[in-house]
C-alpha cells in the first residue's frame, strides 16, 4: 500500500470518526422551513457531509430530473434539459462548479456542472464524477491521482474535462478509484486505479488514460465496484475482473483476476451493480443474485457474518419482480415493477430506509416511497427519482440543508 492509499484509508477513518460524532439533523426544503432532531450542540451539518436521516426525504430545489447518482459523499442528478447538477462534499471537486478545497468542501444546495450540456448519463466515482453526452464523448472531473479523469495527467479538476481517445460511448460506471465506459462496438474501456487488476487488461498499472478490458466482446452494460468491475454480455452472462478476496468475482475462487472471468452459474441476467466488496445481478425472472463479502448481510440471503461471505452468486431472499438494482457501501438495494425500493446490509446510518438503524440481511422496505422509476447506492446514503421529476434521499444525507 502506497502513502497516497494509506492517506485515504486514513481520511476515511477520520471522517467516519466525525460522522459518528454527529447527533444532528437539520432538513431545510425550499421554502427554508427547517425540522430538527438531536442536540444543537453537536451539529456537524457543515461538515461537507449532511444530516443522518433513516427514511426517505425529498431533496430540496430539484425538479425535472432525469437520472441521479452518487459517490462517497456527494450526488449527482441529471436533468431532463441535459445538464448536470451535484451537491455534497466538494474538497477535490468532484461537484464540477469550479470550486474546491476546505473552504469549498460543502456544497448545501446543488449547483451546476458547468460547460456540460446535452448529458445522457452520470455517475459517481469516490471522489471524481463522470457524465456521457450525447455525442458519445465521456467527461469527468474532481480527484484525479490514480488517473480517474482519463485525461492523461493526475492533475485533479474542478471543472469537466474530457477523457481522451474516447468516442461512440453509450453506458459509463464509476469504481471508487477507477472508471469505466462501454462503447457501441460492445468493448469495454477503463482507466484509473489498477493495483487488483481493475482496469482488466492483463496488467497491475495505473492508467490516466482509457485502455481496452481484454477479450470482452459483445458487452451491454457495466458497472464498477470498489477495486473490481462487472461486465454484462449480450447473451446474458456476467464477466468480472479484479479484487476477489471477499469473492465478489463470483468465479468460486478468490484469487484476483487482471482480466475478466465468467461469474459462475449465471445466465439470463438483465443488469449489474458493483458494491464495495459485493456484486448484484438481476435476472430476466424478476430475481436478484449477489456474491462476495457478506458481514453485514449485503447479499439479502438471510445470512451475515463471519464466514458468510459467498464466492458464487446466491439468491437474495423473498424478492421478486424487480426491475432495478444497486450497490452501496456494504448495502444493496432494489426496484420493484409496484414503483417500491427494498434495501438490505448494513444500516447504521439508516442506509436502508426502512426507519431503523438495524442491520438487515434481507430486504427490507423503504418507507413513504411509490412511482420510483430509478435508484442509485451510494456510500452511506442512498437516491431515488420519482417520476414526477424528484428525487428522494436517506442515510448520510449531502442533501441541501441549512446550518441553525
Amino acid at each position: 500500500m502506497n502513502i497516497k492509499r494509506i492517506f485515504k484509508v486514513f481520511s476515511i477513518i477520520v471522517y467516519s470518526f466525525i460522522f459518528i460524532g454527529s447527533s444532528q439533523i437539520i432538513l431545510a426544503q425550499a421554502d427554508q422551513a427547517q425540522w430538527e432532531w438531536g442536540s444543537k450542540s453537536d451539529a456537524r451539518i457543515g461538515s461537507g457531509i449532511g444530516p443522518r436521516g433513516n427514511v426517505p426525504v425529498q431533496v430540496s430545489d430539484l425538479t425535472d430530473m432525469s437520472a441521479v447518482a452518487g459517490g462517497v459523499f456527494h450526488s449527482l442528478g441529471l436533468k431532463n434539459d441535459g445538464t448536470v447538477l451535484a451537491w455534497g462534499w466538494n474538497y477535490y471537486g468532484q461537484l464540477g462548479n469550479g470550486t474546491d478545497g476546505p473552504f469549498n468542501s460543502n456544497i448545501q444546495v446543488p449547483v451546476h456542472v458547468l460547460n456540460l450540456a446535452d448529458v445522457t448519463a452520470v455517475a459517481g466515482g469516490y471522489w471524481h464524477s463522470l457524465a456521457l453526452r450525447n455525442d458519445g464523448t465521456v467527461w469527468a472531473w474532481g480527484f484525479n491521482g490514480d488517473g480517474e479523469l482519463g485525461n492523461g495527467t493526475n492533475a485533479g479538476s474542478n471543472v469537466p474535462v474530457q477523457v481522451m481517445n474516447l468516442t461512440g460511448v453509450i453506458a459509463i460506471s464509476g469504481g471508487y478509484f477507477h472508471s469505466l465506459a462501454l462503447k457501441n462496438d460492445g468493448t469495454v474501456w477503463a482507466w484509473g486505479w489498477n493495483a487488483y487488476g481493475e482496469l482488466g487488461n492483463g496488467v497491475n498499472t495505473h492508467s490516466n488514460v482509457p485502455v481496452q478490458v481484454s477479450n470482452l466482446t459483445d458487452v451491454t452494460a457495466v458497472a464498477g465496484g470498489y477495486w473490481h468491475s462487472l461486465a454484462l454480455r449480450n447473451d446474458g452472462t456476467v464477466w468480472a475482473w479484479g479484487y476477489n478476496e471477499g469473492g465478489e468475482l463470483g468465479n468460486g475462487t478468490n484469487a484476483d483476476s487482471n482480466v475478466p472471468v465468467q461469474v459462475s452459474n449465471l445466465t439470463g441476467v438483465t443488469a449489474v451493480a458493483g458494491g464495495v466488496y459485493h456484486s448484484l445481478a438481476l435476472k430476466n425472472d424478476g430475481t436478484v443474485w449477489a456474491w462476495g463479502y457478506n458481514y453485514y448481510g449485503q447479499l439479502g440471503n438471510g445470512t451475515n457474518g463471519h464466514g458468510a461471505n459467498s464466492n458464487v452468486p446466491v439468491q437474495a431472499s423473498n424478492l421478486t419482480g424487480v426491475t432495478a438494482i444497486s450497490g452501496g457501501y456494504f448495502h444493496s438495494l432494489a426496484l420493484k415493477n409496484d414503483g417500491t425500493v427494498w434495501a438490505w446490509g448494513e444500516n447504521p446510518n439508516g442506509n436502508l430506509g426502512d426507519g431503523t438503524n438495524t442491520v438487515s440481511n434481507v430486504p427490507v422496505h423503504a418507507h413513504n416511497l411509490t412511482d420510483v422509476i430509478s435508484i442509485a447506492g451510494c456510500y452511506w446514503h442512498s437516491l431515488v427519482l420519482k417520476k414526477d421529476g424528484m428525487v428522494w434521499a436517506w442515510g448520510v444525507l449531502p442533501i441541501p440543508t441549512q446550518e441553525p
